[in-house]
């Protein structure tokens, strides 16, 4: 199998994306994934789309990794998709029994026919066993792309799987945990929900990206499913023999004036609580990279930075290490899987008491978004302030949590997971 390879001059403005995305939606499956001119360290690519499937992996979490690691090393070429949160029930000895209303596949990864590679200025475009002429046509057809009238989504009833009592009232008893020294840090999360959802899911997903602007967004469609992705964090990228793991924890609100939105900022960086929470998972974010990193490579390039998004202030940690090449791709995912920032210290204990706390399966929700490279390089994010959708049987679901530590006041807990939802409810026009 070889791919065409070209290069054409492009720029990558709102509208080109917007015409990009709308071409897209004649396929089964597609995934766009847009760092919307965010300045961060360690960027590749300013955005990428892959679309239509020549060979697809889907199964459940057991045994996924042998299976992701055999399809990809023979594939040997760019495959793009997710791994779910529950994956954990394959790296370590864990069960999902609570109720998943998604019915999402535990993986799925696709090998796609045509992908755009791009860079500031111009697009790298591969095609797989087709011809260069091809390329030119779907080019033209892509700037000959006119936005019509979107076929407008309906409100959404939104549910609550877990309401704001019993929610403290989980946050209560992690607290406990907490206490007898069970766990030092867990993220707790909670499930909003509707089964009754008719969205336009690329309309929803334009909006949510345009209020959001972050440098980790992805449109995912996969035949039925869909996730309509804000994320502002990096879980994991191999570039070459180096790793870079970008770890958030740490959230304080915006304000629409400068000054005290400045304030804001500073106050996040200097809140003991908030460094207290992102400093213990940097640590298990070293003590993962640290198994597989070659021997006094891991170190912390930032710690505890603060990052404006258009919704929120974040804190953010960079780990990097260095990996031996005997170390293949999937083996790295599976030595780091689920990232720390929505599990908790010890990662074992916390994912214990996540399944006996929480009401709702995680599924793709915590779980990551991404694509591996020809020569095993990858790059994925961490799948939060997303919008997930079957389209099929209608069930929309958007999950939001926080650090519970032992500083944490469960009132303040459950108003940061209201701040974290805020994009998502404003553009499903939801009120809560």
């Amino acid at each position: 199998m070889m791919r065409t390879v070209k290069k054409y001059s492009f720029s990558l403005n709102e509208d080109a994306k917007t015409r990009l995305l709308l071409w897209a939606q004649q396929f089964e499956e597609v995934v766009w994934l847009d760092s919307n001119n965010y300045a961060q360290k360690h960027e590749t690519y300013q955005a990428i789309l892959a679309v239509q499937a020549f060979t697809a992996l889907k199964t459940d979490a057991h045994n996924a990794f042998d299976k992701l690691k055999e399809y990809q090393t023979t594939t040997a070429d760019w495959i793009f998709g997710y791994l779910s949160y529950d994956l954990k029930n394959d790296v370590e000895q864990q069960q999902s029994k609570n109720l998943d209303g998604l019915g999402f596949p535990d993986l799925y990864f696709f090998q796609p026919q045509k992908l755009f590679l791009f860079s500031e200025d111009f697009v790298e475009v591969q095609y797989l066993n087709m011809v260069a002429d091809e390329m030119d046509t779907d080019l033209q057809s892509i700037s000959e792309m006119f936005q019509q009238e979107q076929e407008t989504s309906k409100a959404v009833n939104i549910s609550l799987r877990t309401s704001k009592n019993s929610y403290i009232q989980k946050v209560n008893e992690v607290l406990e945990h907490v206490k007898r020294g069970d766990i030092y840090e867990v993220n707790i999360c909670q499930e909003f929900y509707s089964e009754t959802a008719l969205i336009n899911p690329l309309e929803v997903f334009l909006q949510l990206n345009k209020i959001s602007k972050p440098p980790f967004s992805v449109f995912l469609k996969l035949n039925d499913l869909f996730a309509l992705s804000a994320s502002p964090e990096r879980y994991l990228k191999k570039n070459g023999k180096t790793l870079i793991s970008q770890p958030i924890k740490g959230t304080a609100k915006r304000s629409e004036n400068k000054g005290e939105d400045l304030k804001m900022a500073q106050r996040l960086a200097k809140d003991p609580k908030e460094r207290s929470e992102n400093i213990m998972i940097t640590d298990l974010v070293r003590n993962d990279l640290s198994r597989i990193a070659e021997k006094g490579s891991v170190a912390v390039e930032e710690l505890c930075a603060i990052y404006t998004f258009e919704q929120v202030h974040q804190m953010i940690s960079t780990v990097t290490c260095t990996v031996p090449d005997s170390i293949s791709s999937v083996e790295i995912l599976r030595n780091t899987f689920p990232m720390g920032s929505m599990t908790g210290a010890p990662k074992i204990s916390a994912m214990q008491i996540i399944e006996e706390t929480e009401d709702a399966k995680r599924g793709l929700y915590s779980g990551t978004i991404g694509y591996f490279s020809p020569s095993g390089d990858f790059d994925f994010n961490v799948v939060i302030r997303s919008i997930l959708y079957n389209s099929s049987k209608k069930y929309l679901s958007f999950s939001v949590g926080s650090a519970i530590t032992i500083n944490s006041i469960p009132e303040k807990e459950y108003e940061e997971c209201l701040l974290k939802a805020k994009a998502m409810r404003q553009v499903l026009n939801v009120t809560l």
